[in-house]
């Protein structure tokens, strides 16, 4: 794989904090509902944004 340059690098790591925070949010919300489908649409918006994560991380190894 070819080398980040500079921009894409910043980018990359702007998109990873982004997801952090997003899947943190989303889990915190999760935590906090009390309709089912709610809870349930959080947990999979948190679980989306981990997963997203992680497949950003691949393009630091």
């Amino acid at each position: 794989m070819a080398q980040l340059n500079q921009m894409e690098l910043q980018n990359l790591r702007h998109m990873l904090g982004a997801h952090d925070t997003a899947c943190e949010k989303m889990q915190t919300y999760a935590q906090q509902a009390t309709d089912p489908q709610v809870k349930s649409f959080f947990e999979k918006a948190a679980q989306d944004a981990k997963n997203t994560k992680q497949q950003l991380m691949t393009f630091l190894q």
